[in-house]
């Protein structure tokens, strides 16, 4: 029986202000006794590196600087003590504004090599609002007290949103609110001010310019409207026009307002210390931005009064410990792989048979499930998918055999070669892809995991298996960059 592992793990984050890099210890053991079925699960989690906090560097407004960003990575590899061979795992995050960036995916293309073989290279803001969520502490509160929580993560781009119930999570999505969106010179004359700042000064008869000067007044007022913003997006208030205008493109419109009221409030990001400690006495404009004003807006507003506000574990490094330590997730250990060469994957689009075509499949038609698999290749301009399917949890033999071989004739529709991918909520999989490889012969590898959830347009990576082959390292990226 395999012991207890433990594996490093690799987060860096590249936000519209700063870039971060963290190393974790992530330990792995067999929780099962000696006579009941293998579960291996993530028993312990240890930041053991942080980097200092550097400035995003960047060529202009439009360019991240790549090469810049790689030497600044290099060298915190070196401080750390770690080589790029060390890691097992880890995460590239391009987050906010920076997401937007001309030349992102040359940047994650600069950076891939240094998370090992297995890296989620992503930007998409929902994913990036979870992963802060773990980090900052709301997810893990949320489960611990069996209630509902909310994190913001508030950068200089943008203000990410994750929503957990009793841990799980209930709500996502993003709004261009943030500390950096209006910049200022040492004399206070404007710099740069983005669409979305523009729209709330207008909303709020404020006049800003680049190249005018801008009243501490006037600055205060637009970040009382940003404050009112986050206030609608909570349900604190009727939903403005102006909220739809500044959702970030590519998230998800956020649904709050639901059955289980919301009970605590975590705030996490750059502008997130001034929410908690506030600015009395201090200069309101340090780093020539919004920052502490905003933060001095959202205290004095309602989100601080009418939720339970809980300072969390990590504030501004709370995206980048999440990528690190909380993006990976194990497979549960009744797993089938038919060729272990065939591991690791990344960005593998999936496909999530509804009900019905599920219960085609457990009737043994290949049909509907076949024609799902044609459509969506033919969509996109992938080669494989990952099948996903809930599952029964206690399917008998025979319908567990005529679903096996429903989707093997379906697999016909993926070009040849290419393995079959199948990612299972019940504890099936196992069964299921022996009986799968069974019908397939040598025609194509079968890879079937269990305990895994997903949904239509996620992505999956998938590493190399771990625990003497037990489990296999997973994370599920509801949206991603390109």
């Amino acid at each position: 029986m395999a012991g207890q592992r433990d594996i490093l793990s690799v987060g860096i984050d590249i936000g519209t202000s700063t870039t971060q890099v963290i190393f974790s210890r992530i330990a792995m053991e067999n929780t099962a006794g000696y006579f009941t079925i293998p579960k291996v699960s993530i028993v312990e989690k240890e930041v053991v590196y942080r980097s200092e906090i550097y400035t995003t560097p960047l060529l202009n407004r439009s360019l991240i600087d790549g090469d810049r960003v790689r030497e600044m990575v290099a060298a915190e590899f070196d401080r750390a003590g770690f080589t790029p061979a060390d890691t097992d795992t880890g995460a590239v995050i391009i987050t906010g504004e920076s997401a937007r960036k001309e030349n992102s995916a040359l940047v994650l293309e600069k950076l891939s090599g240094f998370a090992g073989e297995f890296v989620v290279s992503t930007a998409g803001p929902d994913l990036e609002a979870i992963i802060a969520g773990k980090g900052s502490g709301a997810q893990q509160y949320s489960e611990e007290m069996s209630c509902t929580a909310v994190n913001l993560d508030i950068g200089g781009g943008t203000t990410n949103i994750a929503l957990f119930d009793c841990g799980r999570t209930a709500g996502k999505g993003c709004l261009d609110i943030g500390g950096r969106l209006i910049r200022l010179a040492p004399d206070r004359t404007v710099t740069y001010i983005s669409p979305a700042a523009a729209l709330v000064a207008e909303s709020r008869g404020v006049r800003l310019r680049e190249g005018e000067g801008a009243d501490l007044g006037a600055l205060r007022e637009v970040c009382r409207g940003m404050a009112q913003l986050l206030e609608e997006c909570l349900g604190l208030s009727p939903p403005s026009a102006l909220l739809r205008q500044v959702q970030t493109p590519g998230s998800s419109w956020l649904e709050l307002a639901g059955e289980r009221p919301i009970r605590a409030i975590f705030f996490s990001g750059g502008v997130a210390d001034g929410v908690y400690r506030g600015i009395a006495g201090e200069d309101p404009i340090p780093y020539g931005d919004i920052g502490l004003l905003l933060g001095e807006a959202i205290r004095e507003g309602r989100l601080c009064t009418a939720f339970r506000l809980v300072r969390g574990r990590e504030t501004i490094r709370a995206t980048v410990v999440g990528a690190g330590s909380y993006t990976t997730t194990l497979s549960g250990s009744t797993i089938t792989y038919t060729d272990p060469g065939v591991f690791p994957f990344k960005n593998v689009p999936v496909v999530k048979l509804t009900a019905e075509e599920q219960e085609a499949g457990f009737c043994g038609e290949a049909g509907p499930i076949g024609e799902r698999v044609r459509w969506f290749l033919g969509q996109s301009d992938s080669s494989r998918v990952v099948i996903g399917l809930e599952g029964e949890a206690d399917p008998s033999y025979r319908r567990l055999k005529a679903l096996a071989g429903a989707l093997a004739r379906a697999a016909g529709e993926l070009p040849p070669g290419e393995p079959l991918l199948l990612v299972v909520e019940s504890d099936i999989a196992k069964a299921l892809g022996q009986a799968v490889a069974g019908e397939l012969g040598n025609c194509r590898p079968v890879v079937a995991l269990d305990s895994i959830q997903v949904e239509q347009n996620d992505y999956i990576d998938i590493g190399k298996p771990l625990m003497d082959g037990l489990v296999v390292p997973v994370v599920v990226k509801t949206l991603i960059f390109g």
